[in-house]
């Protein structure tokens, strides 16, 4: 039993030692793009019209920083638009974005769209009244609580007009102070990234994130919407990105530049992380794509199996030097991974901290895991099946 043990620890952290290389590989494939500057004098201008749609409930305390860092971009404000759906907000943040002094914002209120009480995708459903509402060619989604670089827009107007794409997954980053638990969450959230822009690059397409993504209205319409993944509490981003996938599959891109990562706020308590890594890992299931399933199973496995055999440990003490070994090389595997990672993020002084967060990621992916595929969570304030 003991030799089993060890001998099944060998394969998995094989495979996923082979996996983070490839992946690895694949990031420092991606070309950083800088954006070329624009000549934006009509009417040569060949520049699109953007739509910023910014879903938000309850975000009195962040709305007005985001709407800042909008109003400072540095795409002239007659090449954009930005549209705020209030999801039934019960603080001020309607009436924030009301009283905010800038001719190309503009509020909606979700509920005068919403007929059906029971709905269970609000934010899809925003995203959706926002579009309808718009007039850009190119769609832009993020959230409330972002922040956004001053040449953003005009580095998603560049890549589209030099490239082209249908859908653009764009690199977001957690704004850390110094608590270990915002620290735990920029470590793990920067392997996610750096895992996104990797399969992205090679047309797996595990992952993308809503605070950062772009596509045009064409397909969007094409593919229907959110039309048949729209009973799907999440998924507005990655399951989007699936179906436009699907019609154009050369068509998504991730966009390597620091001109366009978009700062988003941590979880402040761990009740909230974990419902957050659920809600995220409820759409687990939902893919057509089985390579990216087989990814996934293969990390939960893996992690699975470094708890078991801490508690076999126990009982076998020979399996001990068996589990640090497997413990030590998967760190070390993701810490080489993880380095030119952090660079692009100019995070690199965090990495410090990752063997110490290697316990608590063990544990919160088993967990998160679980109860996305069987449990419940909750999200601003609803609780979602």
């Amino acid at each position: 039993m003991q030799l089993a043990l060890i001998l099944i620890a060998i394969i998995l952290v094989s495979g996923y030692s082979l996996l983070l290389l490839y992946f690895r590989r694949s990031w420092k494939t991606i070309p950083d793009f800088e954006a070329p500057t624009p000549n934006l004098q009509p009417p040569t201008t060949n520049f699109p019209l953007i739509s910023l749609i910014i879903p938000a409930r309850n975000e009195e305390k962040n709305i007005v920083n985001c709407l800042d860092s909008i109003s400072v971009q540095s795409y002239p404000r007659q090449y954009f638009e930005v549209l705020i759906v209030d999801d039934n907000s019960t603080d001020r943040t309607a009436e924030l974005v009301s009283s905010y002094k800038a001719e190309n914002i503009k509020l909606i209120s979700l509920s005068d769209y919403l007929a059906d009480p029971a709905f269970n995708s609000f934010k899809k459903k925003a995203i959706e009244t926002g579009i309808s509402k718009s007039l850009g060619e190119l769609i832009v989604t993020s959230d409330a609580d972002c922040l956004f670089p001053a040449d953003w827009l005009q580095t998603i107007a560049g890549y589209y007009e030099v490239n082209k794409p249908e859908f653009m997954v764009m690199p977001v980053r957690f704004q850390t102070k110094n608590n270990f638990l915002e620290i735990f969450q920029s470590l793990d959230f920067m392997s996610l990234q750096g895992i996104t822009g990797a399969a992205v690059n090679k047309r797996l397409l595990s992952m993308c994130n809503g605070a950062n993504l772009a596509y045009t209205r064409k397909a969007f319409q094409e593919v229907g919407g959110f039309e048949g993944i729209d009973h799907i509490a999440s998924g507005d981003d990655m399951l989007l990105m699936h179906k436009i996938y699907n019609l154009y599959p050369g068509g998504i891109k991730f966009v390597k530049s620091g001109e366009l990562i978009v700062t988003t706020l941590p979880m402040h308590t761990l009740k909230d992380f974990l419902h957050q890594r659920i809600r995220w890992a409820s759409k687990a299931v939902k893919y057509d794509d089985k390579r990216i399933f087989a990814v996934l199973l293969l990390v939960y496995l893996l992690n699975l199996w470094c708890l078991l055999m801490s508690i076999a440990a126990i009982f076998y003490p020979a399996i001990l030097y068996g589990f640090l070994g497997m413990i030590a090389l998967k760190t070390l595997m993701e810490m080489i991974f993880l380095y030119p990672v952090a660079r692009f993020f100019r995070s690199a002084s965090l990495l410090w901290w990752f063997p110490l967060a290697q316990p608590f990621h063990i544990l919160y992916t088993i967990i998160a895991g679980w109860l996305g595929k069987f449990g419940t969570y909750q999200w601003k304030g609803r609780k979602v099946n």
